[in-house]
């Protein structure tokens, strides 16, 4: 039973491989890629039938690499009623690109994806969350490419990017509508609990506890999942033991958890969420700095 009926929350997917880790040697291009034995079909598919029996819609961010190889597992996520979204084409960090470049890769995904799907793509995630205070145009880029909502700023320190301080609700810069990545206080800090290796290592009841703080404050918890989490035979790429931890801890656990989390939260998809905040805010605001639509600042 849904514990949350009138919560707003969002089951997201990063839909990349298990060699799609950030910032290791050896598995950083589409050449290098290409030399592994693909896992993303079978562990997709395996998502998008426990989210069947949830009933939840979830919204899919794929990388444009693997909508190319795998166009088939696009169209089933749009058959199953699950909203298409960009997770850029080459899984590079934003502050590793010119404005050009991202500007390129955002909009040849966004392009790929709807030739695939045939529906609009509105949303973007940037890999790694590296989207930075010194990437400023970052945003607008967006726009030009033709998104109207993002899900990229992680407002807390993050190893690929983060930017602290940062609103925690959604809110506007300029035209777009950005849901930030889910942060609950602990001890006046920042902490995420809801997506990746946070939502592996945090135990349920910590789960439940932080996602209860941060309903209450109004804002929508945005969770997020890669298809390799729920993979325990995967290989394992060579790193070091801090990252080997992060990316491997718990994975045997990570579907039953995960079934919970569907079982007990109400979830809608991002496209159907910024609707609602569009309509609340009457019009796109036009204000370069951020406004926060729900909760926390």
């Amino acid at each position: 039973m849904k514990t949350n009926q009138g919560a707003a929350c969002v089951f997201s997917v990063d839909v990349e491989d298990w060699f799609h880790i950030l910032g290791l040697p050896g598995s950083s291009t589409c050449s290098e890629w290409e030399t592994f034995p693909s896992r993303v079909e079978r562990n997709f598919l395996r998502l998008l039938d426990l989210l069947d029996q949830h009933l939840v819609s979830s919204t899919c961010f794929f990388l444009g690499w693997v909508a190319q190889k795998y166009p088939r597992l696009v169209r089933e996520a749009f058959q199953r009623k699950h909203e298409i979204a960009s997770h850029g084409n080459k899984h590079r960090l934003i502050y590793e690109m010119s404005r050009s470049e991202f500007r390129e890769d955002a909009s040849s995904s966004r392009k790929l994806l709807e030739d695939i799907s045939g529906a609009s793509v509105d949303g973007f995630r940037a890999p790694g969350f590296s989207v930075t205070p010194a990437t400023s145009w970052f945003f607008e880029t967006l726009l030009e490419a033709g998104f109207r909502y993002d899900s990229s700023v992680f407002p807390a320190r993050h190893g690929h990017g983060g930017m602290p301080g940062a609103a925690r609700g959604p809110h506007f810069i300029g035209e777009l509508l950005e849901f930030p990545i889910t942060v609950a206080s602990v001890l006046g800090r920042p902490a995420c609990f809801f997506g990746g290796g946070y939502l592996r290592l945090s135990p349920l009841p910590v789960i439940r506890a932080m996602a209860a703080q941060v309903l209450d404050e109004g804002r929508p918890i945005i969770f997020y999942v890669h298809p390799r989490e729920i993979d325990s035979s995967q290989p394992r790429l060579p790193m070091p033991l801090h990252r080997r931890f992060k990316s491997y801890v718990n994975i045997a656990s990570t579907e039953r958890k995960i079934t919970s989390l569907l079982a007990e939260f109400k979830f809608d998809t991002f496209g159907r969420l910024s609707e609602q905040y569009v309509e609340r805010a009457n019009c796109w605001i036009d204000s370069p700095q951020p406004r926060v639509m729900a909760g926390g600042a």
